[in-house]
């Protein structure tokens, strides 16, 4: 489904009864909305689920200009706006996991719980530097040219060898990911920080990481320790895309969270 909100075209999903708690599920960058699959399948039964593409990526439409993580939230409060949602619960991993803490720390009034995944919340010089190279990367050789490198920071190489069937799922998300929107979300990764503010969050979190996600559980343990009542969970041999290498624990966390 589809609905103008921020003078862009958003592509959604909605699964579940109507009058449900609603929670809002947003993607990390080169994926879409199709990476909570699994999730969506064991939610729909308790909550109204509403994925969405960030701007950028799978169905939206991605202006060929640079992003902030201002313009993401706003798309999102414009969403629930379009959809006439007064407050939900949101989640996201990654970009969508920055979004996520961006939206509970701007607009607690409409964040219910908020859900943090696989995200340290925060650029630095070296990320940046980082960030400014896929760029580059991606405007000479497209998004193909982003697929191994991405994949091997994703997930763990003995995921990689084991090669299960959703990382092929995954190769086609960073594929067909559109290179303006791939380019104007990096943008924003690359100059962000919500990670300083974290302490006066007023609304209950959940802090979700795998285990071998490079330096991302010792930054969100970190944020944990500065939200007194939030949750973490550490997810073992899960890489990145943690909901993706340990579905079942991942939504029995965020089950029991919204519980």
């Amino acid at each position: 489904m589809r609905i103008k909100a921020n003078g862009i075209t958003v592509n959604y999903q909605i699964d579940g009864a109507e009058g449900a708690p609603c929670l809002v599920l947003s993607n990390s960058l080169a994926t879409n909305l199709s990476m909570w699959d699994e999730q969506a399948a064991a939610l729909k039964n308790a909550f109204r689920v509403l994925r969405y593409d960030q701007r950028g990526h799978g169905g939206t439409d991605a202006p060929a200009e640079r992003y902030s993580f201002d313009l993401l939230i706003a798309d999102a409060i414009s969403l629930l706006d379009a959809l006439s949602i007064k407050r939900a619960h949101f989640g996201g991993l990654s970009m969508g996991g920055a979004t996520a803490l961006g939206l509970a720390l701007r607009h607690p009034d409409r964040i219910d719980r908020a859900i943090i995944c696989d995200s340290g919340c925060a650029s630095t010089p070296a990320s940046s530097q980082q960030w400014e190279e896929r760029i580059t990367a991606a405007r000479k050789g497209g998004m193909e040219a982003m697929v191994d490198s991405t994949m091997a920071r994703w997930f763990p190489p003995e995921i990689i060898t084991a090669n299960p069937p959703y990382l092929d799922k995954v190769r086609a998300m960073i594929r067909s990911t559109p290179v303006d929107g791939f380019i104007g979300c990096a943008t924003a990764l690359a100059n962000h920080d919500f990670r300083s503010a974290v302490g006066t969050v007023t609304r209950p979190l959940l802090f979700v990481v795998g285990e071998k996600d490079g330096p991302q559980p010792a930054a969100m343990r970190d944020m944990h320790q500065k939200v007194p009542g939030s949750r973490f969970v550490e997810l073992p041999g899960a890489g990145h895309i943690s909901n993706m290498d340990q579905p079942a624990l991942f939504t029995k966390a965020i089950k029991e969270f919204l519980s």
